[in-house]
């Protein structure tokens, strides 16, 4: 990775705000864009065309049937199936703490408002089948949606030559999803937005895939909701002479293994750790699988800055707002007042980042590029909506009455004003 040293800290600064600067393709959303119309006009006949285009499949049926999926339950490995289990009991745990609740006070006499919470109707999870399978992300879309109350949770994820995986079709089982389709990119999300005579529509999607479905999200956001515009993964890790330098090299690479697109960063005080971390990079990318990867995200978004102070690091990485922040730094639990911008915390050596990929609970669904600024990890709270409601007396309308009625004509907007008049006109009809 590039040691950046002997910067100051506005040069660096400057450095990652451009590194962060998101770009749209123009070549993808004009392809995009033709998926999107296509389906929306010629629904599963254009989805079987893109099927076979796109992933050289074309399912027999969209539908993936129970039997399918009790026969993938059966051939996954017990140990499998009990991690599943016991991840998605820690991810239940953790979200049922996020369930929102209405409200109703009396501010005065003769006057009642609230929030009422309810869940969405319908909502369609995108679960990646490309260069992995990815059932921590069945569980992470599907058991928050559960536990808010959703009543159709809808699942697609692309077809296989070879079927899909047994995994994958494991986890939604055991999360709860109702639906299953085989259908994946641009035009699954475009069938979850606008409908077919298969694939019902819903109100919100969420979770990640390529640039394609990042861009097919972004394009039918005010037909449905969306969770958010996900990039490519990111890692960003603060030590100091503590940390070991192997377990900061094998963090990095599980997130440089995702893609080549991957953004790996480390800052720190200590120039001998940061020539040890890439030491040992280079030693454990000699035995990863997923080398070639990792080895194009480490040499093409891999950066290490070299500080002065503790003060330093945090300054520059809340700018950075990443995906993924590891604090490996003495007594890491004191520091948390200074993270402004992040999608999920790691305090300490022992929480190495995979455990909130797979397994103890807090949701991997997380902002992206810079995002972390103004939006949150996904949650329960996203498959909830809030309804306000409001009720008056006529003692207590009159009372209001005035200050009403002069706002209302302030603004120019006299039927305003007439309309809670008319409570009090003697005139009836």
């Amino acid at each position: 990775m590039q040691i950046i040293k002997n910067q100051t800290i506005d040069q660096m600064a400057k450095q990652i705000r451009q590194e962060t600067v998101a770009t749209d393709d123009a070549i993808v959303a004009a392809q995009v864009a033709d998926i999107i119309k296509n389906v929306r006009e010629n629904g599963d006949e254009a989805l079987k065309t893109y099927s076979a285009t796109f992933d050289g499949v074309t399912p027999a049926t969209w539908r993936v049937s129970e039997a399918e999926i009790q026969a993938a339950m059966a051939s996954v490995p017990q140990k499998v199936l009990a991690a599943l289990r016991t991840a998605a009991e820690n991810i239940r745990t953790f979200h049922q703490q996020e369930v929102a609740v209405g409200f109703e006070d009396t501010p005065h006499e003769g006057i009642v408002r609230g929030v009422k919470v309810t869940p969405l109707s319908a909502v369609g999870i995108y679960v990646p089948g490309g260069t992995a399978a990815y059932p921590s992300s069945v569980l992470m879309n599907a058991i928050p949606a559960k536990i808010a109350g959703v009543p159709n949770i809808v699942m697609v994820t692309p077809p296989q030559k070879d079927g899909l995986n047994p995994t994958v079709l494991a986890a939604a089982k055991i999360a709860g999803v109702d639906q299953i389709f085989q259908v994946g990119g641009a035009q699954a999300i475009a069938a979850l937005a606008y409908g077919t005579a298969t694939i019902p529509a819903v109100d919100k999607i969420t979770g990640p895939g390529n640039r394609y479905v990042a861009m097919a999200k972004k394009m039918v956001y005010g037909q449905v909701a969306i969770d958010m515009i996900a990039g490519p993964s990111e890692i960003g890790i603060l030590a100091d002479d503590s940390a070991r330098a192997a377990d900061i090299a094998a963090d990095l690479l599980s997130q440089a293994e995702h893609d080549v697109n991957a953004r790996v960063l480390l800052m720190t005080t200590s120039a001998a750790l940061a020539t040890a971390v890439n030491a040992a990079l280079a030693q454990q990318l000699e035995t990863l699988p997923r080398a070639d990867i990792a080895r194009a995200a480490i040499n093409d978004h891999g950066v290490i800055y070299l500080v002065n102070t503790i003060d330093e690091m945090f300054t520059l990485m809340n700018l950075v707002g990443p995906e993924h922040l590891e604090v490996q730094l003495t007594n890491p639990a004191q520091y948390l007042a200074k993270i402004q911008n992040a999608g999920s915390i790691f305090l300490g050596p022992y929480a190495s980042e995979p455990l909130g990929d797979y397994f103890s609970g807090p949701n991997h669904i997380l902002p992206t590029g810079g995002t972390a600024r103004f939006s949150s990890p996904l949650g329960v709270w996203d498959f909830q909506k809030r309804l306000q409601y409001l009720q008056y007396t006529q003692s207590a309308l009159a009372e209001d009455l005035p200050a009403v009625t002069q706002l209302a004509r302030a603004e120019g907007l006299e039927a305003h004003a007439r309309a809670v008049q008319s409570r009090f006109n003697s005139n009836v009809g």
